[in-house]
């Protein structure tokens, strides 16, 4: 199982300190310490986050043979603010180093002969270049997993139509059900209805919904699995979408059966919400879950 993604690598810069973030970064962290395997694409700045970056990269024994290094765009950040419920909200800084990721050989050849599925979202096809680069992997052969991560107003109904043609399945929250209908579809708003109208109009295999602390939904093959999630303490949700699709992601490529899938992935991305920051400070984490995905 080779997985791959491709997009931000950024820094989630909270009022007392910063934190290695990105959903595609995050969503690969989980992957590679759930299967022991996963690469990313992506680009940071020659400054000082930049080399943070890599050494926590180095760190988690991700490889860094696909991190482009960039000596006139600094290294992403977000700026964090926590509200009561725990939820992060994001000020993202413009014209980072992951805006110019590149077509380059390296790259190419990943797709093509080591990666059987590639994760990608909506943020990096904020800026030309690096959506140019991501939209030409489309269509290699490969599984690809579109999860939306629709960020303030970096995306339009352009992004969101080339992301859904290119999908086999994918995961997105209620709230951006709501605007993939308003940008594509216009309709009365059910989860249910539009979520069918999307993978009939876009050929999408799968499509999973995330409520937060009120569960998920899978919808596929014209069935609806349903999973209400149980009450934990939550400290931070930051990165919790990241972990549901992870494991979204080896469920659906293992051929899991979508009940299975939706409490497990839901029962990591609870894990995730009790610490603060998107990636836990150990690997203990991660044991049971390799368990029950046959990872041992």
């Amino acid at each position: 199982m080779n997985i791959t993604s491709i997009g931000e690598i950024l820094f989630d810069i909270y009022p007392d300190h910063k934190k290695l973030g990105g959903a595609p970064l995050n969503f690969i962290y989980h992957i590679k310490k759930l299967t022991d395997n996963g690469n990313i694409i992506s680009r940071v700045g020659k400054d000082v986050l930049g080399n943070k970056a890599t050494n926590e990269l180095k760190q988690a024994n991700i490889s860094l043979d696909y991190i482009q290094q960039d000596n006139q765009h600094s290294t992403g950040k977000a700026n964090v603010t926590i509200n009561e419920e725990g939820e992060p909200e994001f000020n993202i800084d413009s014209d980072s180093a992951f805006d110019y990721i590149e077509l380059i050989d390296e790259t190419e050849n990943l797709i093509s002969s080591e990666t059987d599925c590639l994760y990608f979202g909506t943020l990096a096809q904020r800026s030309e270049v690096s959506r140019n680069t991501i939209q030409s992997l489309f269509n290699r052969g490969v599984k690809y997993f579109a999860d939306l991560n629709l960020r303030e107003n970096f995306y339009d109904e352009d992004i969101l139509t080339s992301t859904l043609q290119a999908a086999d399945f994918l995961k997105a929250n209620y709230q951006e059900m709501h605007i993939l209908n308003d940008f594509l579809l216009q309709s009365d708003y059910n989860t249910e209805k539009v979520a069918y109208e999307l993978m009939e109009k876009f050929g999408i295999n799968m499509i999973a919904v995330t409520r937060g602390k009120d569960g998920s939904s899978i919808f596929e093959n014209g069935k609806r699995f349903d999973h209400s999630s149980v009450d934990v303490k939550v400290i931070d949700t930051t990165g919790a979408g990241d972990a549901f699709s992870a494991i979204l992601c080896i469920g659906y490529l293992q051929g899991q059966e979508n009940t299975f899938i939706n409490k497990l992935a839901n029962e990591f991305a609870n894990e995730i919400c009790k610490f603060e920051g998107a990636l836990p400070k150990n690997d203990r984490i991660y044991e049971e879950f390799r368990e029950q995905l046959g990872f041992f």
